[in-house]
C-alpha cells in the first residue's frame, strides 16, 4: 500500500488541478490539497475541462488516486454564525457553489472549519451549523469533511463531542466526515503521543468510519493553548517521531495525510519534509538547508 502523502498546492487560474498535481509531484507527493480560488475572497476562476482532463490522465500515469485528493473551503465561510441572516445565508450559498465546483472537477472531499459562534454560545452556533450543511448537503456528491479545530475565540469543533454533535444533527450522513489535524488536537488539549488511545476515543465518541483526511502539522505552542500555530515537522512541541508514528499508523493507512507547515521564506518546504517522512529520519538542518538554497 502506497503511503498518502502530500501538501497543500496552489491553485492557479491558468494552469488549474493540473498545475497543481505538478507542483505536488515536484515534491514527492502521492496525494494533494487546494482551495478551487483564493481562501479569502469570492473570486472564482471558470473551470477548464481539458486541464482537469489532462490532470486526470496524469494523476493515473502517477498512480494517484484522485479520490483520495482534498478541497479546502475558503475560511470566509462560517455557518455558526447567524446574527446576520444575509451573511448566513452568504456562508451556505458560496458553500454550495464551492461543491458544484468540486462536482465539476471530480473531487470527493471538502474540509470545512465548522465555524465560530461570535458570542451566539457553543450550542446556538452548533444548531447553526447543522441547519446550513442540512441546507448545502441537500443534493451532492461531495463529502464535507468537519475539521478539529485547536479552540481560539469562539471556534466550535475543538472537541470531538461537539463535532458528533453536528453529525447527529445532519440528515445526510454518508456526505458528512472529519478531518483531523495534528496542531489542533495538540492545541485543544488532546494527547496526540498516545495516538491509538486517541484514535479509539474518537471511534467511541465520533465513529472512525467518519475520518477521511488528516493534516499534519507540528504546533509552536504547547498541549491545551487553543492557539492554532502551525510548524514545520519536528521543529515544534510534537516533534518529528510522534507525527511519523501518525503518519505510518495501520488503521490510518487508506486516508490522505496533508502538510499544512509554515514556508520556510518564501519557499515550500513540503519536499524536505516529504522526503523526511518517507526516509522517517529527522533532518534537524532542513531549515538552514531551505534558507542557504533562497539565499
Amino acid at each position: 500500500m502506497m503511503l498518502l502523502i502530500g501538501s497543500h498546492v496552489k491553485f492557479k487560474k491558468d494552469t488549474q488541478v493540473l498545475g497543481s498535481l505538478e507542483e505536488a509531484l515536484s515534491y514527492g507527493a502521492t496525494t494533494f490539497m487546494f482551495y478551487t480560488g483564493a481562501p479569502q475572497n469570492t473570486m472564482r476562476s471558470p473551470l477548464d475541462k481539458e486541464l482537469t482532463t489532462k490532470a486526470i490522465n496524469l494523476m493515473k500515469d502517477n498512480n494517484i488516486d484522485y479520490s483520495k485528493v482534498i478541497v479546502h473551503a475558503p475560511y470566509i465561510i462560517n455557518l455558526a454564525n447567524n446574527k446576520e441572516e444575509e451573511k448566513f445565508m452568504f456562508s451556505v450559498n458560496f458553500l454550495k457553489e464551492e461543491l458544484k465546483r468540486c462536482e465539476e472537477l471530480g473531487i470527493k472531499y471538502v474540509v470545512l472549519h465548522p465555524g465560530s459562534h461570535v458570542g451566539l454560545g457553543v450550542e446556538e452556533g452548533i444548531k447553526n451549523i447543522i441547519k446550513g450543511l442540512n441546507m448545502i448537503l441537500e443534493d451532492t456528491t461531495v463529502t464535507i469533511l468537519l475539521e478539529t479545530m485547536a479552540g481560539k475565540g469562539s471556534e466550535i469543533g475543538s472537541n470531538f463531542k461537539e463535532i458528533k454533535k453536528i453529525i447527529t444533527g445532519v440528515k445526510n450522513k454518508k456526505n458528512i466526515g472529519v478531518c483531523m489535524d495534528t496542531c489542533h488536537l495538540n492545541d485543544a488539549g488532546y494527547d496526540v503521543f498516545e495516538f491509538d488511545k486517541l484514535l479509539n476515543y474518537f471511534d467511541e465518541v465520533v465513529g472512525i468510519n467518519y475520518l477521511h483526511c488528516i493534516h499534519i502539522n507540528d504546533s509552536k505552542n504547547p498541549k491545551d493553548s487553543h492557539k492554532d500555530r502551525h510548524e514545520n515537522l519536528g521543529f515544534g512541541t510534537i516533534g518529528f517521531d510522534p507525527l511519523i508514528n501518525i503518519i505510518y499508523n495501520d488503521r490510518l493507512k487508506d486516508i490522505p495525510k496533508i502538510l499544512e507547515t509554515p514556508y520556510i521564506g518564501e519557499y515550500a518546504p513540503y519536499k524536505y519534509e516529504i522526503d523526511m517522512i518517507k526516509k522517517k529520519e529527522f533532518d534537524k538542518n532542513m531549515k538552514e538547508n531551505i534558507e542557504k538554497q533562497v539565499n
